[in-house]
């Protein structure tokens, strides 16, 4: 699969993590966005559902294991050369994810891996809508049973 120019969009996922008033954020070690803060996540492969996305991507680059526990926000990410032809064309489903397990430390596509208070986002220079969809899913996390998982939205057996 070719992400830099494709021939169409590229289905990836991203999960917030929470650890009190501290969101997860990875330092991205590859484009698009390298050397950006961001929520850890990446490309769904395929035969693979989202849950495995999220559980495996949030692993790879934290080493932290999280189990998924609701949709936050579908986005999708455009980014265009100088020419304004599409670079790169993300369709990216973020969720809000709960620590289970493991010991943070940055690995695979991540430089760096943190808990960020939430006060300091705009220090790391957080892209205004990611910003977006971690107010969405602090909101959600302190909201919990107002909004829940629909059927199905993690894979076909869900």
């Amino acid at each position: 699969m070719n992400r830099k120019y494709p021939d169409h969009p590229i289905v990836g996922v991203g999960g917030i993590l929470f650890q009190e008033d501290r969101v997860l954020l990875i330092k991205r070690g590859k484009e698009p966005g390298l050397g950006q803060w961001s929520i850890p996540g990446g490309v769904v492969r395929p035969g693979e559902t989202l849950k495995e996305a999220v559980v495996r991507e949030v692993f790879e680059e934290t080493h932290l294991e999280v189990e998924v526990l609701a949709l936050a926000k579908v986005l999708e990410r455009i980014f265009r050369d100088p020419d304004g032809r599409v670079a790169y064309h993300y369709v990216l489903i973020d969720f809000l994810c709960r620590r289970v397990g493991g010991v943070l430390q940055s690995d695979s596509d991540a430089q760096e891996a943190r808990f960020v208070s939430l006060k300091d986002l705009p220090s790391y220079k957080v892209v205004p809508i990611t910003l977006e969809v971690i107010r969405r899913a602090d909101w959600l996390r302190n909201n919990r049973a107002t909004e829940i998982l629909p059927p199905g939205v993690l894979g076909v057996y869900d």
